[in-house]
Order: C-alpha cells, then sequence, then structure tokens
C-alpha cells in the first residue's frame, strides 16, 4: 500500500544515514514477536568483522527483515482501525477480483433497509474488503506505454452526501492503492452536510489516522449540491492537477498516468476516465465498451459511440473524442479550470454542469476526451441522494447553460422541455456573469461546436411551430 510505502522508505533513508555506527556493532539484537503472532524470530548476522562485500550484504539481508517485519506490525495496527468501524482491508474475501458478492438468506433480510436507504447493497459492501482489486480492462496496448518521471501532481476530489461509510473508504483506499505515491499530492473529501453521524468523528478520525497529512475533510455548513460542492474542493486543492469523482468509485492499476500525461502535454485538456459499472446489488464489475460521452437537447447525459475518425484508426487506446462528459468523474488542470470559469456557481444541485464544462471548455480553447488508457469504475445508484426533484434543477440548470452558451440553438431546449420561450415559468437566477465570462475569454459560437464537435447532434431547424395537441372530447347524443 501506498502509505505502507512510504514508512518503508522513510525507514531506508534513516537506516542508511546510521549505516557507519551499524558497522561498528559487533551483534544485533533479535526481534522476537509477541506471543499469539505468526512471526518468527529474526536473528540477524552476530559480528560485523569487515567491509567485505558479503558482510555488508549480509547487514542489508537483516535491515530487509527488520523492514519486512515493521510493515508487517503497522499493517496490522493499521487494520485494527477498520475493524473498530466494522470493516474490512486486505486484498481477499468477498467480491475480490470485482466478481459479484453474495449474503446468507439471513443477511438479505438485513440488507434490505440499507440498500432501500442508500441506493446500492450497503450491507453486503461491508463485507467486502476496502482493498478489493478490480479488473483491468485497459486495452493491451495500454500496458505497455510508458510515462515520463516528472508527471505532475493531483489532488483527488471526493464529493458524498450521506453515503455509506463503506464505500466511500473503499473509494480512498482504492485512490491510495492504484495512484503512484509520488503523484498523489491528497485526497479531499467534501461532505456536503451529511446526516449521518458514522460520516462526522468516526470518518476523520480513521483517514487521520490511516492516512495522515494526506487525506483533507472538508466540510460544507449548509447543503450546497453536488456543483458547488466541487468548487469547494477545488478551492482546497494543491496538487497542480484536480481530479473530481463521486465517492462510489474504485479505481484500475495505472489509471493516473496516462491522465495526467496528456494534461501536461496540453494543460487546456479536460481528461475523461472511461467508466466501468459497478453493480448496484453485488457490486460486480462490469466492463463497459468504449464510449464518448453526449446528451440530448433536455441535456440529460449519455453514452455514444465514439467519432468515425477513431473507429478509423483502429486503435482503442487511443483518446476519444467527447462533446461533453456523463459527470460522474473528470480531471483537469487547476489552473484551467479556474481560468475558464470552473463550474457555474448559479446551477442548483446538480444536472446540466457536465454538459455546460463540455461546451465551454470546446469554444473556448480546450478540448475533452475519454481515454481508454485510464479506468474507473462507478457505482450506478438506483436512488440518488440528495432529493426526488432532480429533474426540476436539470430543467433549470439546462435553460442557464442554453441562455448563455446556445446562441439561436437555445431554443431546441425549451422545445425539449416544451416550455415556451417567453415567460417558461422558471426562475433561472442572473446569467450576466457567465455571459461577460464567455466575452471575456472569446469564445467560438454554438454553430461551431455543433459542426465540428457534435455533427451528430439532430437538429430542428425547419420548425414552425411547437407546443401540446390537445384532442377535446365530445358528447355525442342521440334521439332514438
Amino acid at each position: 500500500m501506498a502509505s505502507l510505502r512510504r514508512v518503508k522508505v522513510l525507514l531506508v533513508l534513516n537506516l542508511i544515514a546510521v549505516a557507519g555506527f551499524v558497522l561498528f556493532l559487533a551483534k544485533c539484537r533479535p526481534i522476537t514477536a509477541k506471543s499469539g503472532d505468526s512471526f518468527h524470530d529474526i536473528h540477524p548476522r552476530a559480528e560485523v568483522t569487515n567491509l567485505t562485500a558479503h558482510g555488508i550484504s549480509s547487514i542489508q539481508d537483516a535491515v530487509l527483515k527488520r523492514l519486512s517485519l515493521l510493515e508487517d506490525i503497522v499493517y496490522r495496527q493499521l487494520n485494527g482501525l477498520s475493524k473498530s468501524l466494522g470493516l474490512i482491508e486486505g486484498y481477499g474475501g468477498r467480491g475480490k477480483g470485482g466478481l459479484p458478492a453474495t449474503l446468507s438468506p439471513e443477511e438479505e433480510e438485513k440488507a434490505k433497509g440499507p440498500h432501500e436507504k442508500y441506493g446500492y447493497n450497503s450491507y453486503l459492501s461491508e463485507k467486502i474488503s476496502l482493498d478489493r482489486s478490480i479488473p483491468d480492462y485497459r486495452p493491451t496496448k495500454c500496458k505497455e506505454l510508458k510515462y515520463g518521471k516528472d508527471l505532475p501532481q493531483i489532488s483527488i476530489i471526493f464529493i458524498f452526501v450521506n453515503e455509506a461509510l463503506s464505500v466511500i473508504l473503499r473509494s480512498v483506499h482504492s485512490a491510495v492503492n492504484h495512484t503512484p505515491a509520488h503523484l498523489l499530492k491528497e485526497i479531499i473529501l467534501v461532505d456536503d452536510n451529511s446526516d449521518e453521524e458514522e460520516l462526522k468523528a468516526p470518518l476523520e478520525e480513521y483517514v487521520n489516522k490511516r492516512y495522515p497529512g494526506l487525506v483533507k475533510v472538508v466540510r460544507n455548513q449548509k447543503r450546497e449540491g453536488l456543483i458547488r460542492a466541487r468548487i469547494e474542493g477545488w478551492k482546497a486543492a494543491t496538487g497542480q492537477i484536480t481530479g473530481f469523482f463521486d465517492a462510489h468509485v474504485e479505481f484500475t492499476a495505472g489509471w493516473a498516468e496516462p491522465v495526467l500525461s496528456r494534461i501536461q502535454e496540453n494543460r487546456r485538456r479536460v481528461i475523461l476516465p472511461s467508466i466501468d459499472n459497478i453493480k448496484q446489488d453485488n457490486f460486480e464489475v462490469q466492463r463497459y465498451e468504449n464510449s464518448a460521452h453526449g446528451y440530448s437537447w433536455e441535456l440529460w447525459c449519455m453514452y455514444i459511440s465514439p467519432p468515425k475518425d477513431w473507429w478509423d484508426a483502429g486503435d482503442p487506446s487511443l483518446p476519444i473524442r467527447t462533446p461533453a462528459m456523463i459527470g460522474c468523474s473528470f480531471v483537469v488542470h487547476r489552473k484551467f479550470f479556474g481560468e475558464i470559469g470552473l463550474l457555474d456557481p448559479g446551477m442548483d444541485v446538480y444536472g446540466g454542469e457536465n454538459i455546460e464544462l463540455g461546451i465551454k471548455v470546446w469554444l473556448c480553447g480546450g478540448s475533452m476526451e475519454v481515454l481508454p488508457c485510464s479506468r474507473v469504475a462507478h457505482i450506478e445508484r438506483k436512488k440518488k441522494p440528495y432529493n426526488n426533484n432532480i429533474g426540476f434543477y436539470t430543467k433549470r440548470n439546462a435553460l442557464r447553460v442554453a441562455e448563455v452558451w446556445m446562441d439561436d440553438y437555445k431554443w431546441h431546449v425549451y422545445i425539449a422541455w416544451n416550455l415556451p420561450l417567453e415567460n417558461p415559468g422558471i426562475d433561472i437566477g442572473d446569467v450576466s456573469e457567465r455571459k461577460a465570462l464567455r466575452k471575456s475569454l472569446k469564445c467560438k459560437n454554438f454553430q461551431w461546436y455543433l459542426d465540428h464537435v457534435y455533427p451528430e447532434m439532430r437538429r430542428y431547424n425547419n420548425t414552425i411551430a411547437y407546443g401540446e395537441v390537445i384532442k377535446a372530447e365530445q358528447s355525442l347524443r342521440s334521439d332514438w
């Protein structure tokens, strides 16, 4: 694990510093495991009589044995932290390798209530290790690619509100386990004013002890919604690169390097890892095909086929040009994200912000792409955490996008929602600052975006009128 590797490196550096002293020791004191532990007594070489290669090798062997023993002791102590929460660490157990996990009939009965509460099987999640591995669905060529050693560091930002503790911590463990330690600047957990007690002191105490100095917890004092919560995470981040993820994901080995390399080449790229699915009932990891991300005129996001030039290239490891993003994960240069106005803080909850970001990035000099060489698995919940009126907020947010970015095509959004252009009956708030942002960035027009980025989008340019047809029922009377 990354944190244990850090401990090991620090210990090695300290041992090197005192190597001269060690060479003068006539005998090394053995370390004996406590009674009942499964460790064996370690008796390194007793005498060091000269500085021959054989002597130095013996000392190195003894040091490595001591480090291995210490690593095992540290792991057992850290593992005790998760046990106190009723959770499991290690690389085995149910769901290992992304296989479906199961419950006994008695456990199934206990799982019903939590399953309904969270929108996924949280009871089963507690039986699955925080460190489980998942399948590597990257194209073969991706595993052969080499990356520079000077890649920028990333701040990984998770947003949560009333998630199951085990799912949040598995996201954290997975990020630490599968992101090289020298590339991981920090992990930021943004709590959007959760109600659950286990997400307060227990969560904070665990991450502070388990990953001291690596994980920050940011608490919103009131429920802001996903959009503004992500902005708070960006404010707290110090890494050159910021990655935004839902707090119910698991990472595949090698996910970070291709993302960071693409942004290092061009800081105006927004990168989307390819998404695989974690089934909400049994936590089986299911491979999704390589896709771009598109949307309807209502601004509901969806997977779409990659563009023709990607298929023609015949290389499944190549980046996929995408008009927008699904929204559960994206990675962006921190300064560039600020320069293009972050997400729209005038939007509420979530919905539409992912489309706005895609349109804005393309119109204002950047690009957006899905990266098949970087894969993240995501739980598709059957219940959303905020409220049941997400359709209203998506509609409101979509109208903000239309008014700021879509020029003469904005009425396509009104048609899709069956709203009149004048007085639609929805207060979308003030969009003057977003319009001023577009002007200051000297962004292209929306026609260019449709022609060059999303030519597959259907257009209704010959529409004469739209509305709702109501059939009037007539009562027929017979005088028979």
